[in-house]
């Protein structure tokens, strides 16, 4: 077990709990602390401010649940192409998943949420397919900093097709123009229970494959000595990873930067055991996410700043920062 596991789940807890309560108290208007009580275990009060909890509460649900699912994406894409700095918006995951909702908006007229999601995930699918397969190429094969580079060029490359079908069309850009910049605002409870399924399909997998991730990590040919079939491993933590982060930014938009530094500071504190890394990096890429949607409340007000802006702000200089000190080798 790594050294301070116990102490690490206890704080990482405390600041899930904590960003809850922010969450529910913060905003436009601001809720005592006997008001989040009220409206969380007193339904029979019907006050202003408990009233304001309540509806505050879908949204907070759902920040929780993308910032989870977009921290285990995170951790899941480091440990699966062995790189400290891969993050599903570093490998272009983003991106292919933001081609597909547009088309689907400009060409097919698509405007649900539960359509958004399965474009979300092809999307997500194919362009994965293409980093890794791009990346594999020549004699030294998948190695972190090709990948890296073929996840840049992939996402520059659809970057400009997304520009190129929205600029004609007015409509589509301005549809997809919000949802682009990355939003909890517009969790419900229907986006909720919509995104429920493929979370806890997405975590399941990503469990399962843990103990073959740590084998992994060692290297192929170590990993196959232990009896792990390395092609069927990284395929199948790779679906994991692109469904919790496929449909975190179909519902949500290409939130960026979450994975990484949830993944990140998770292992600078614990270590590399990728089965303790994937539940601490949930909590930490939950409360962040939330967190941040706090600040764009307090810096947006009386409107509020989409998410995806201060996790943009945040997270840039942060990679900018690993990139100068790590050294770009396997884990």
């Amino acid at each position: 077990m790594p050294k301070h596991i116990l102490l690490v789940s206890m704080l990482l807890l405390i600041l899930f709990l904590i960003s809850i309560v922010l969450s529910l108290g913060f905003g436009s208007r601001t809720v005592s602390f006997a008001g989040i009580l009220d409206g969380l275990f007193h339904p029979e009060v019907t006050s202003h401010e408990a009233t304001i909890v309540r509806q505050r509460i879908a949204r907070t649900v759902f920040s929780l649940m993308c910032g989870a699912a977009l921290g285990v994406s995170g951790a899941l894409m480091q440990a699966v192409t062995r790189n400290p700095i891969a993050d599903p918006s570093i490998l272009g995951v983003n991106t292919g998943a933001s081609l597909f909702v547009v088309s689907g908006m400009a060409f097919l007229s698509i405007n649900s949420a539960s359509s958004y999601i399965w474009l979300a995930i092809i999307g997500a699918i194919l362009t994965a397919i293409f980093v890794f397969s791009i990346g594999s190429m020549g004699a030294s094969g998948a190695t972190p900093l090709k990948l890296v580079l073929a996840g840049a060029a992939t996402s520059a490359i659809l970057s400009s097709l997304v520009t190129a079908i929205m600029i004609p069309r007015t409509n589509v850009m301005d549809k997809f123009r919000f949802w682009q910049v990355g939003s909890v605002g517009s969790g419900t409870w229907d986006t909720v229970q919509l995104f429920i399924p493929f979370l806890v399909i997405g975590l399941i997998i990503a469990l399962c494959t843990a103990p073959g991730l740590n084998a992994l990590a060692l290297g192929d040919e170590v990993a196959t000595g232990l009896g792990v079939r390395t092609g069927s491993l990284r395929l199948i933590a790779s679906f994991a990873g692109v469904v919790l982060c496929g449909a975190a930014t179909a519902l949500a938009g290409p939130i960026g930067f979450i994975g990484l530094l949830a993944t990140h500071l998770v292992r600078l504190v614990i270590g590399a055991d990728i089965r303790f890394i994937m539940p601490l990096a949930a909590l930490t890429g939950a409360s962040v996410l939330t967190i941040a949607d706090v600040c764009g409340r307090f810096l947006g007000s009386p409107g509020e700043l989409e998410v995806g802006i201060l996790t943009a702000f945040i997270g840039a200089p942060i990679l900018i920062l690993i990139t100068m000190k790590a050294k770009m080798r396997a884990l």
